[in-house]
């Protein structure tokens, strides 16, 4: 009966996903003949600036763009129903976790909308093969959905807090750096550009972070302004009073290396006082793997032989 009730299930859910594939295959073709139109239309000059865009950062294939529209398509529906304040949230947390396109709040809600009926499906399958038609089957469903459901929230939070953590631990290096061209002369423009050509290699995220800051102030955003969104794109509290500090010292016209030094001998302080925080939670810390683990072993090690010795004695007679 059970073989009965899910092969015609799996039937149904080959044929969903094989429209749903042609369908989406369909109106990727349309959208890339529609976007190939309207830069055919548009002045010469715009054309060949947005091949060169293209051109510069096609890593990516074919696929991979359609998938993202596809997933795009997905979650702008359920984009659009939300508020503006949890728009704007979920917009910084993905900024914080790199992900600064304008399509990525649209893309994130796509995947977790593309992983819940992923999800489903498993705990359809994995429900009807253990427990059948019945309540047990549906909690099954349910259960995985969910987990299906969370899971890019999850992963999102894993890669910004690993962001920010190697911002909050490069940080130093960086203001020290930023400490010794500003005092040798160099505005605080040109030691930004300097600590991004230097810090390339071993400290990725802040040098990136650095490198649009410094392309928005060639722009001509105001410091402020770009200061401001530096610290707000990063999400450390460490970048957002920096930025505080250079932008109360750029009004009043105080001494920016001074504030940066202040600000870098302060952060190595707090980074200090971490590691003894670390270093002094790590002895309760051992208590429960002592307990659990070794401590039996070596309760078995010292009192086996002699337990084994007196279960014989006590047999013997």
């Amino acid at each position: 009966m059970e073989t009965t009730i899910l092969l015609p299930m799996i039937a149904f859910g080959i044929i969903m996903v094989g429209t749903w594939w042609l369908l989406s295959m369909i109106s990727q073709r349309n959208s890339q003949a529609e976007e190939r139109l309207e830069r055919l239309g548009r002045p010469k000059s715009l054309a060949e600036i947005e091949i060169a865009n293209k051109r510069d950062s096609g890593a990516k294939s074919g696929s991979m763009t359609g998938m993202r529209k596809t997933l795009e398509g997905l979650g702008s529906s359920l984009a659009s129903g939300a508020s503006d304040l949890e728009r704007n949230s979920l917009r910084v947390k993905l900024a914080n976790a790199g992900f600064r396109s304008e399509s990525a709040p649209a893309v994130f809600q796509g995947l977790r909308i593309a992983s819940l009926v992923a999800f489903l499906v498993v705990g359809a399958l994995v429900g009807l093969l253990r427990s059948g038609m019945n309540l047990n089957g549906l909690l099954w469903v349910v259960g995985i959905g969910g987990l299906g459901f969370y899971l890019p929230s999850v992963a999102l939070w894993f890669l910004r807090s690993q962001r920010q953590k190697e911002v909050f631990l490069t940080l130093p290096d960086a203001l020290d750096l930023m400490v010794v061209c500003v005092e040798s002369g160099l505005g605080l423009d040109a030691a930004m550009r300097k600590v991004t050509d230097e810090m390339k290699d071993h400290a990725k995220v802040i040098s990136e972070e650095f490198g649009i800051a410094n392309l928005q102030l060639q722009m001509g955003r105001p410091r402020r302004e770009v200061l401001h969104d530096l610290g707000v794109r990063t999400g450390v509290d460490d970048v957002r009073s920096l930025a505080a500090i250079l932008i109360q010292a750029d009004r009043f016209g105080s001494s920016i290396a001074q504030a940066l030094r202040v600000q870098s001998d302060s952060m190595r302080t707090r980074r200090k006082q971490i590691a003894e925080e670390k270093a002094a939670k790590t002895a309760v810390q051992l208590i429960f793997p002592l307990v659990l683990f070794i401590f039996p072993g070596i309760f078995v090690v010292l009192v086996g032989p002699a337990a084994i010795n007196i279960s014989r004695q006590l047999l013997n007679r």
